[in-house]
C-alpha cells in the first residue's frame, strides 16, 4: 500500500493512500468537529456529502477551505486544522444551521443527545447573529412508530445514506430545493404511506429531533396510575445489554437482574421476560421446520421474528410470501400468552390488562398495531416502548439504576434459557432453532451447544451445520440491504438454502432503532454482542425445549407445538403491499 507524507498542524505523519484529511486527523489525536459525517466500517457506508461544511480546514497552497470528510490526502500535503479561518468558518456554518432550526430545546426529544446542540456548546456559540425567515412544515406523526419534524432537518442526509444505502429501503431524499429543502418521503408523501419498514435506522443516525420515536411514556404512566387496570410488562433480551449505557455504565454491561428490580420499583403487577417468548418461538418453528424438511414443504424458511423485515418483504418481495415462518415474533407470541394463559391462570379479565413491552426496536411499535395480531378487540401488545424511553421514565421517577440489587423475573412466564437470550443478536435465532431442531431430528443430546460457524459480523454469512445424517444449509443476513441482496441470490437460483435468519437491523436487534444511540461506533454494537453471548453461557439451561415453564405451558394449555391451539395463538399471515 502505498504512503503519503502529510503535515498536520505541523506534525509530519504518513497515511495510507486514500485517506480522508478528517481520518488522518485521528492518527495524532486531532478532534476536527463534524455534523453529517457518517462511518460505518462494517458496511462498507461512508456519508461523504460534505452537506454541513463543518468540517473544514485549510490547506496550503488552495485558495478556499475544504472539507476534511471528503477531501483524499495528498502527497507533501500541509494542513492547518485550527486556523482562525478554519475556525470562523466552523462557526459560521453552525449559526447558518441554528438561524433557520427551532429554539425549543428545553423540550425537545433530543435534548442533551442532539449533535447541533453539542456542537453549538462545543464552539461557544452564544447569539446568532443571522436572522430571518424560518421553514414551517407539519410535523408527520402518520406512523405507529416514527415522528418527522422537517423544521429540524438540517438536510445532514445521514437518514438518507442508512435509508438508501445500507436499508435500500429507498424511502428517504431531498424534498424542494434552496431555503426550503429537507429530507423526506417523494412528494413529501406520509411515512404511514411509504413502504417505510420503520427499522428506525434513520432515527438512529439522525442529528437532531428531525426524526424521533412515537414517545408511548404517557401511556404507561396513565397505565400505572389507573388502579383499574392490571399492567404487565415484558422485556427483550437486547434491552439488557444496553441500557446501562443509559446511565453511564460501560457499553455491553449486563443489566438484568437491575432491569427487574427497576420494573418493579415502577410498580409493574408483573414483570415477565421477551425471552420466554422467544423459547416458544423455537418451539413453534423448530416444528415448523422440521414438517417442512421431512413432509416437502416450501425451503428455505425465513424465520420472522422482526416486524422491520416482515413489512420489507411484503413490499419488496410480494412474490416470496411463501417461505417466511408463520410464528408470530417472541413480543407478540408472549403478548398472546399475557392476555390467554396468563389472565387465565391469575383469574383476571384480559380486558382490564394492559400488556406493555421494551424493545430495542421502532418496529415493534408499528407491528403491535398490526390489525392481524389482534383479536377479540384486544391487541396482544398495547404499548410498546423502546430502551430510551424505560430510561426516561426510570430518570423521572428518580431510581439509581447502578445501584439496584438484582431481582428475579416472574414466574409462568419469566423463565427462559440461553436460547432465547442469542435472539438480540444476528445469528442468535437460527443459532437457538438449531439447538432444538437437531436434538429433536437426531434424538441426541447436543453436548456443544455453541454454533460459532453462525456467529459473527459480517452482514452476510452462510453455513452448514451436520445434523444427522443432513446437512442443514444456512443463510444469515443483517440489515435489509444484505437482506436484499440474499434474497434475489434466491430467486435468482444461485444460492440453496434450507433456513434463513434475517435481521433488519446492524448487528440485530442489539442495534436497534429504539436502543442508546451509538453515533456509528460499531465497537459499542460489538459490545452489545459479546455480551448477550456471556448471559448465554451464563445460563444454566440453553435450549428452548428444556424451559419446564415452556413444558408447563404446552402441557396445561397448548397441547404441542403447532397444535390447532397454537396455531391459533401463536401463527399468523403475511400480506402483499404496494411498493411506493
Amino acid at each position: 500500500m502505498k504512503m503519503l507524507h502529510i503535515t498536520i498542524n505541523g506534525q509530519s505523519i504518513q497515511v495510507p493512500e486514500g485517506t480522508t484529511i478528517l481520518d488522518a486527523s485521528k492518527v495524532v489525536n486531532l478532534d476536527i468537529p463534524t455534523l453529517c459525517h457518517l462511518k460505518l466500517d462494517d458496511f462498507g457506508i461512508v456519508n461523504q456529502t460534505a452537506s454541513c461544511r463543518v468540517c473544514m480546514v485549510e490547506v496550503e497552497g488552495r485558495p478556499a477551505l475544504v472539507p476534511s470528510c471528503s477531501e483524499l490526502c495528498t502527497e507533501g500535503m500541509v494542513i492547518r486544522t485550527d486556523s482562525m479561518r478554519a475556525i470562523n468558518a466552523r462557526r459560521t456554518a453552525v449559526e447558518l444551521l441554528l438561524s433557520n432550526h427551532p429554539f425549543d430545546c428545553l423540550t425537545c426529544a433530543k435534548n442533551l443527545e442532539c449533535d447541533l446542540q453539542a456542537l453549538a456548546q462545543k464552539l461557544g456559540i452564544r447569539e446568532i447573529q443571522y436572522t430571518g425567515e424560518k421553514m414551517n412544515y407539519p410535523m408527520d406523526t402518520s406512523s405507529y412508530a416514527l415522528i418527522k419534524d422537517p423544521n429540524k432537518c438540517i438536510m445532514c442526509r445521514r437518514c438518507e445514506t442508512m435509508c438508501n444505502e445500507v436499508q435500500t429501503c429507498g424511502i428517504l431524499s431531498a424534498v424542494n430545493r434552496g431555503f426550503d429543502v429537507f429530507v423526506g418521503p417523494a412528494f413529501n408523501l406520509d411515512m404511514a404511506d411509504t413502504s417505510c419498514t420503520f427499522c428506525g435506522q434513520c432515527v438512529a443516525v439522525c442529528p437532531t429531533a428531525a426524526l424521533t420515536e412515537v414517545n408511548n411514556t404517557s401511556k404507561v404512566w396513565n397505565a400505572l396510575n389507573d388502579p383499574t387496570k392490571h399492567v404487565v410488562v415484558q422485556v427483550a433480551p437486547a434491552v439488557r445489554v444496553a441500557i446501562g449505557e443509559l446511565f453511564d455504565m460501560p457499553p455491553g454491561t449486563i443489566s438484568t437482574g437491575k432491569l427487574v428490580s427497576a420494573l418493579k420499583a415502577l410498580n409493574f403487577d408483573s414483570v415477565f421476560d421477551t425471552d420466554f417468548g422467544a423459547d416458544l418461538t423455537i418451539m413453534e418453528e423448530a416444528t415448523e421446520l422440521i414438517d417442512r424438511i421431512q413432509n416437502g414443504g416450501t425451503l428455505p424458511m425465513l424465520t420472522s421474528c422482526c416486524p422491520a423485515w416482515v413489512k420489507f418483504f411484503e413490499h419488496q418481495f410480494p412474490d416470496l410470501l411463501d417461505i417466511p415462518s408463520t410464528c408470530k415474533s417472541p413480543q407478540i407470541m408472549l403478548g398472546s400468552m399475557i392476555k390467554s394463559y396468563y389472565a387465565e391462570k391469575a383469574d383476571l379479565d384480559p380486558a382490564n390488562i394492559v400488556s406493555v413491552s421494551v424493545m430495542p426496536c421502532l418496529a415493534k411499535k408499528a407491528e403491535a398495531a398490526r390489525p392481524e395480531l389482534t383479536k377479540d378487540a384486544h391487541s396482544d401488545v398495547d404499548i410498546v416502548i423502546t430502551t430510551r424511553e424505560l430510561g426516561q421514565m426510570l430518570k423521572i421517577a428518580g431510581i439509581d439504576f447502578e445501584g439496584l440489587s438484582n431481582s428475579e423475573f416472574d414466574q409462568l412466564l419469566g423463565e427462559s434459557t440461553g436460547a432465547s437470550v442469542i435472539f438480540g443478536t444476528t445469528g442468535g435465532v437460527i443459532e437457538a432453532a438449531v439447538r432444538t431442531a437437531y436434538e429433536w431430528l437426531t434424538h441426541e443430546t447436543l453436548e456443544k451447544v455453541e454454533f460459532k460457524q453462525l456467529r459473527g459480523m459480517e452482514g452476510i454469512r452462510s453455513a452448514t451445520v451436520k445434523v444427522g445424517d443432513m446437512n442443514l444449509r444456512i443463510g444469515i443476513a443483517h440489515g435489509l440491504g444484505n437482506a436484499r441482496k440474499l434474497l434475489n441470490d434466491i430467486r435468482d437460483g444461485v444460492s440453496k438454502f434450507d433456513v434463513i435468519e434475517i435481521m433488519a437491523c446492524p448487528g440485530g436487534c442489539i442495534g436497534g432503532g429504539g436502543q442508546p444511540y451509538h453515533h456509528g461506533d460499531m465497537e459499542i454494537i460489538k459490545l452489545r454482542q459479546q455480551a448477550i453471548y456471556q448471559e448465554d453461557h451464563n445460563k444454566k439451561l440453553r435450549k428452548s425445549h428444556e424451559n419446564p415453564y415452556i413444558l408447563k405451558l404446552y402441557k396445561d394449555y397448548l397441547g404441542k407445538p403447532n397444535s390447532e391451539k397454537a396455531h391459533k395463538l401463536l401463527h399468523t399471515h403475511y400480506t402483499p403491499k404496494e411498493r411506493i
